[in-house]
């Protein structure tokens, strides 16, 4: 990577980690995919029980396989024929991974969720929160945020399950209610009222949708 890009980077981290800190989040930023799972696996302490929503970020950096691998009991939806008892088992988790569709520079988070199981994990339920997010999601405010959630994330997220949305098809929203929208529920992470529940780690790379 450029080297400008890095310090470009590294700087707009510091702006994006004091704003989580003002809105009673904790941020961190990693310079690369190791320095982010190695930090990943410092706050997630061994033995915890740990659950997910699609979060390929998390993936991307080797998270899940440490977890699967590790000391901990990681709840593997996709291992198990009952996928509603693994979803329900995520809202008494001791931690619950997840990227954002995209984050402001002063520290909002939005995401956009069709079965809305990881946007209400995110909300209440675990313990904590450990959101992976690539420094290609940061935007200037909330209204480029949701527009990168809507005309970026959702389109790739729609092609990546072969859905027929017209995003799909256009590669940018068109506000649809296709039987098939990923784009049920919205959500809007713009502070915490409990101390301590969400992580945010800022990786220097492009990573997700």
């Amino acid at each position: 990577m450029d080297a400008n890009i890095i310090k470009r980077n590294e700087l707009l981290a510091q702006k994006v980690i004091k704003g989580l800190e003002s809105r009673n989040m904790s941020g961190y930023y990693a310079s690369n995919k190791e320095e982010a799972l190695k930090k990943a696996l410092e706050i997630i302490p061994s033995g915890s029980s740990i659950s997910m929503g699609g979060a390929m970020s998390a993936h991307e950096i080797g998270l899940v396989e440490a977890l699967k691998e590790g000391d901990y009991h990681f709840i593997d939806r996709d291992a198990t024929p009952d996928k509603r008892a693994a979803m329900l088992a995520a809202y008494d988790a001791d931690y619950f991974l997840s990227s954002a569709n995209a984050i402001t520079e002063d520290g909002v988070m939005i995401n956009i969720d069709g079965n809305s199981n990881r946007v209400s994990a995110i909300a209440q339920g675990p313990k904590h929160v450990l959101f992976i997010v690539g420094m290609n999601k940061v935007c200037p405010d909330v209204d480029s945020a949701m527009k990168r959630a809507r005309n970026v994330a959702a389109p790739i997220n729609a092609q990546r399950f072969g859905l027929s949305t017209p995003c799909s098809k256009t590669g940018a929203c068109m506000d649809c209610k296709s039987p098939d929208t990923i784009c049920c529920q919205f959500l809007m992470t713009r502070y915490s009222r409990h101390e301590g529940r969400i992580h945010v780690i800022l990786v220097n790379d492009t990573l997700g949708f």
